[in-house]
């Protein structure tokens, strides 16, 4: 056990030998830590937290209360392999959160990364791979094997299927049900979720000189307008690469992206 002499660990909490705490970490009433768990500078737990399997978790985050991090994954092939959960800095995880560790089926772990905003109740499944600056709203999930871009956003109340991947900044609706990859930008509502238009109003869109913006509502119009292939597409953004800097972010998504998108 390696316990900086500046965290905080209530009394009545367990902290399993073998744990490592970081200095200002605070862990709160009634909480169970387990042997393996790593818990960087800053980080707080709220109380009746359990926190357990092989995971690490960075600097300056914040666990709300009852929350289920570093849990065995609902995959039932899961035999108890030594898989991991890796959760980046400065991340708010809220009450009743459960994030599961990854299978030896998938990446053997479940990769979290840094400035993420989790709210209640939200559910990341065995081998997820979530980004940065994403935001996930009350009561949805993330089922197995999902990819969450950097800047997506997720509403209340959706469920999002095994492998789908989110793009970039891309935004899905209250209550949806998503069955197939969004592409960046791209906003998405609806049971099965449907193609609504681009969200202009996101920063990292009005962050884009005019030119860039033109060419997100250029691609968005080949994929849902001229109703072009994916291949089509695809050839498009990688002749673009010299041209806007943002066709990156849809080179990397259509490299992920398998499951067809939303139509």
């Amino acid at each position: 056990m390696s316990i900086s002499p500046l965290a905080r660990v209530a009394s009545n909490s367990v902290v399993e030998p073998g744990v490592v705490l970081g200095a200002h970490v605070n862990i709160g009433p009634f909480c169970v830590i387990s042997a393996g768990v790593v818990i960087g500078e800053g980080t707080t737990v709220g109380s009746h937290s359990v926190i357990n399997g092989l995971t690490t978790i960075g600097r300056d985050n914040t666990i709300g209360q009852y929350a289920s991090i570093g849990e065995v994954s609902q995959d039932l092939k899961y035999a108890n392999e030594p898989t991991t959960l890796v959760i980046g800095d400065r991340n708010q995880i809220g009450n009743k959160a459960t994030l599961h560790r990854g299978t030896i089926q998938g990446h053997a772990t479940t990769v979290i990364g840094d400035d993420n905003h989790f709210l209640t109740g939200v559910h990341i499944g065995h081998d997820c791979v979530v980004g940065n600056g994403t935001l996930i709203k009350d009561n949805s999930g993330l089922a197995g094997h999902v990819i969450l871009d950097d800047g997506a956003q997720v509403g209340y109340m959706c469920a999002i299927h095994q492998f789908c991947v989110l793009g970039s900044h891309s935004n899905v609706a209250d209550q949806s049900g998503v069955v197939q990859d969004i592409p960046p930008f791209v906003m998405g509502g609806g049971n099965h979720a449907r193609p609504t238009g681009i969200d202009v109003n996101t920063r990292a869109f009005l962050a884009l000189d005019t030119r860039q913006q033109d060419f997100v509502h250029s691609l968005y119009s080949m994929l849902y307008q001229q109703s072009l292939s994916i291949d089509e597409v695809k050839i498009a953004v990688k002749a673009s690469g010299m041209d806007f800097a943002i066709a990156a972010v849809f080179e990397r998504f259509f490299a992920h992206s398998a499951r067809g998108i939303i139509r």
